[in-house]
């Protein structure tokens, strides 16, 4: 898949899954809990979406190189996430409760579906003949 449509499949289902789930019980959150979601998807999604950018760019590349991409992309990526968190609770005062529920959970949903994608892209060895 390419980062242009993985971006906008990421950005699709944050969109849609935010409103859906507002829509169903608009009373649940108030005003401030509804931006502390919208913000936590919003951290979630563009960590999905460099996430794949560095799987993509680092692709066919020597090992150490692919390696050296993930693990300090993840480092950073990590990095950024805790900046974004801080900011959104201390500079903007965003309830903590939904903001952390709303990143995580859109986390863990990007997290499986990029190691979906991911796993099917990937070459299958051929087996040895016996």
């Amino acid at each position: 898949m390419s980062f242009n449509r993985y971006t906008l499949v990421v950005s699709c289902v944050a969109a849609s899954s935010l409103l859906i789930a507002l829509a169903l019980d608009p009373r649940r959150l108030d005003a401030a809990g509804r931006w502390a979601a919208l913000y936590g998807g919003a951290l979630a999604a563009l960590n999905a979406v460099g996430a794949y950018g560095l799987v993509l760019w680092s692709d066919g590349r020597a090992t150490n190189v692919f390696l050296r991409t993930i693990l300090w992309g993840t480092l950073g990526r990590m990095a950024t996430l805790l900046l974004g968190v801080t900011v959104g609770i201390l500079a903007l005062g965003l309830p903590r409760v939904p903001l952390i529920v709303s990143l995580l959970s859109y986390f863990l949903l990007f997290l499986v579906m990029q190691i979906t994608i991911l796993h099917r892209r990937a070459p299958v060895a051929p087996r040895e003949a016996r």
